[in-house]
């Protein structure tokens, strides 16, 4: 279910957050994404916010199709990338076998972790067969609101390992570092890539 308190967040902090973290800069782990994928394959970016991946891969020649629970941040996207984004909450997705890859830049840390079993398990339907998956979550325990109120659910390793597994995935690399968010707080992430 989409936390509506953490979406009017980022409807009202859509502008700050696109001049903090949607201004074009180097970002190898995205180029390795692409790299890694056939030549104008299918992607889908899961919680593009203001669209500086989807413009990336789009310039890179794939096919991407952009989905945000966020109005500002699909008309951000729009205008500044002109990337055509889907108004849509996680269990929008749906289908099988449509993508050759999955970038989900920390934005499934918002859903609820009972949850999560169905999400993991709608994206390795939507992925070919080898799709690829890179997800970035928060690392920690429990759930609860950051200062400006959006929701997160933290996860360690050993959380997330089995989740992936049992959704089908093969775990190929595991990153863990730390990151000042919008809300000024720095944070522990972890980033899995994985494939169907």
């Amino acid at each position: 279910m989409t936390d509506r308190k953490t979406i009017d967040v980022y409807d009202a902090r859509a502008a700050d957050y696109a001049a903090r973290f949607g201004a074009p800069r180097p970002d190898p782990r995205l180029d390795a994404f692409i790299a890694a994928l056939p030549a104008g394959g299918h992607v889908l970016d899961l919680g593009c916010g203001p669209g500086k991946a989807a413009a990336v891969l789009v310039a890179a020649g794939l096919q991407v199709t952009a989905l945000d629970a966020s109005a500002e941040m699909a008309r951000l996207a729009r205008e500044q990338h002109g990337i055509d984004v889907t108004v849509a909450g996680f269990d929008a997705i749906e289908g099988e076998a449509l993508f050759d890859g999955v970038w989900a830049s920390f934005s499934l840390l918002h859903a609820e972790r009972e949850d999560m079993p169905r999400h993991l398990a709608a994206l390795h339907r939507a992925l070919k067969p080898g799709g690829r998956l890179m997800l970035g979550l928060k690392r920690g325990a429990g759930t609860h609101r950051d200062g400006i109120g959006r929701r997160y659910t933290f996860y360690e390793t050993e959380d997330l390992a089995p989740l992936l597994a049992t959704a089908g995935f093969t775990v190929t690399e595991t990153e863990l570092g730390e990151e000042a968010g919008l809300d000024g707080t720095v944070s522990p992430w972890i980033i899995t890539h994985a494939h169907a």
